[in-house]
């Protein structure tokens, strides 16, 4: 089995790792999110995302990050499971976890060519000031109908 937790990566190695990719001519798409419960609208947004470019990132919050701005029930998968479920995937190259509630010091860092975003969010996203000062783009994602973890979590505590 690949070491697929060789993907998860601090900031200033991934850092190193944008910058030598680039040299090649590579491009750089970051996405973020909490990925607390993975389902398969997670995984059609990677999917969309990672079809932008040459290197998918995928940033997850903190558990920490996830208490301060979603609930303090939340997540229901920790950080480090939630990074290594993103990190196994083929279609994605790495993983960070931030531990901001924004993601804006991670794209500033990054400098991605696109971000990708749920399409429900829209243009004026919080991530956008970030993504042009960067000089990449916002890409928007098509969200799966009716999937979502707050979804699920109804779903799961009703039945």
């Amino acid at each position: 089995m690949k070491n697929f937790r060789k993907k998860i990566l601090s900031r200033a190695q991934l850092i190193d790792v944008c910058n030598s990719e680039r040299l090649k001519g590579k491009i750089i798409v970051t996405c973020n999110g909490s990925f607390d419960l993975f389902h398969y609208g997670h995984l059609v947004f990677l999917d969309y995302a990672r079809k932008q470019g040459d290197v998918l990132i995928v940033a997850i919050n903190s558990d920490s990050s996830i208490k301060k701005y979603k609930s303090e029930n939340r997540p229901m998968v920790p950080e480090e499971q939630r990074s290594q479920i993103i990190a196994a995937l083929e279609i994605v190259d790495y993983v960070h976890i931030f531990n901001e509630t924004v993601p804006m010091p991670f794209i500033e860092a990054i400098k991605p060519d696109f971000h990708a975003n749920g399409a429900e969010y829209g243009e004026d996203c919080i991530e956008a000031e970030a993504v042009k000062k960067v000089g990449g783009k916002i890409y928007l994602v098509p969200r799966v109908a009716g999937l979502s973890t707050t979804e699920l979590i109804r779903k799961i505590k009703s039945s």
